[in-house]
């Protein structure tokens, strides 16, 4: 029997508990009811469509807890999915979350470590008091918070991860490329999604608060960092420079920035959380393909199918990328 979400295939029928993210009720062409279901498990996730859905199914499906569901997998438009037959309630007093949370791929008790050596490498005394007291204030949740609701870094510490590895990178271009002032850069990485442990409801069936709905998480830090640049009494222009790597990390208006990056520091945290973000899409999606296959479209991607090559070589850890030694050259 397939157990795990990365071991379905088109055809598999399917008997399994999975964690429920999220659920919607719509109404059929035919004027039956359904539900579209997003399921997880420690392997990743999938969509779920359940057809003439009854009252029981409705009952069934509480955000946040595990259900039991028989169905088949089928191919929608490129996408696995299941066509759910069957939803029953699971005894949520017996439920191993450690099956349904999808884990960090390094431990979170070495992604901590790699924090701290970066944040106490911030030489520069205002950017160090900033960071220092936001990260304490949101420790708890930077940690173990995932970086997004889907897409890329949705697992537990998430967060930390795609921030220790945009700091790997960082360390990396500063050494090539000059005139980058590496502290602004290190602690713009450090802060710019710290506003998500505000926008996002935790690590389990995640989900945007009231807050990241309405605000969200680039207005929640930009107000942070003024906030506590107030209560340090910090009257450089340090709160400044962060505030706008902040508010231009999305790179274009389009995508959530109100305004362009316009400092070199504020471009290289643009393309480095770009690019962080896109490779953990596309390797997520190799993970599923055997060697010369392609992967399912991926959306958030322009809907590309990405081409595995070379499945069983081994990727470099982003936790090491900080002792490659990068030569300069000049032309």
């Amino acid at each position: 029997m397939t157990n795990y979400i990365n071991e379905f295939k088109e055809g598999t029928h399917i008997e399994t508990e999975l964690l429920l993210n999220n659920v919607t009720k719509g109404v059929s062409n035919a004027g039956a009811p359904y539900l579209s279901l997003s399921l997880q498990d420690k392997t990743g996730g999938i969509e779920a469509k359940k057809w003439d859905a009854s009252e029981n199914d409705v009952n069934a499906c509480q955000i946040g807890t595990v259900i039991k569901i028989t169905g088949d997998v089928i191919e929608y438009r490129g996408i696995l999915q299941i066509k759910v037959s069957t939803i029953e309630k699971v005894d949520q007093g017996k439920i191993d979350y450690t099956k349904f949370c999808i884990p960090s791929p390094i431990p979170q008790e070495e992604l901590i470590r790699k924090l701290n050596i970066y944040l106490n490498s911030i030489k520069n005394e205002d950017a160090y008091r900033i960071v220092k007291y936001i990260v304490d204030e949101h420790y708890d949740a930077f940690i173990s918070y995932p970086a997004a609701t889907k897409n890329h870094h949705e697992f537990a510490s998430g967060l930390l991860y795609h921030t220790v590895s945009m700091c790997d990178i960082a360390e990396i271009l500063t050494s090539y490329y000059d005139g980058v002032d590496r502290d602004i850069l290190i602690a713009g990485i450090i802060l710019h999604d710290i506003g998500k442990t505000i926008e996002l409801s935790g690590p389990i069936a995640t989900k945007y608060t009231l807050e990241g709905k309405l605000i969200g998480h680039i207005s929640i830090m930009v107000s942070e960092i003024r906030n506590t640049s107030e209560k340090l009494n910090i009257h450089s222009e340090v709160p400044i420079l962060l505030q706008h790597m902040i508010l231009s990390h999305h790179g274009e208006k389009e995508f959530g920035s109100p305004v362009p990056p316009l400092t070199k520091e504020a471009f290289l945290l643009h393309v480095i959380d770009d690019l962080d973000a896109k490779m953990i899409m596309i390797d997520k999606a190799l993970a599923t393909v055997d060697n010369g296959e392609f992967t399912q479209r991926i959306m958030a991607l322009e809907e590309r199918s990405i081409n595995q090559k070379n499945k069983k070589r081994r990727s470099i850890p982003s936790f090491y990328l900080s002792n490659i030694k990068i030569t300069k050259y000049y032309f």
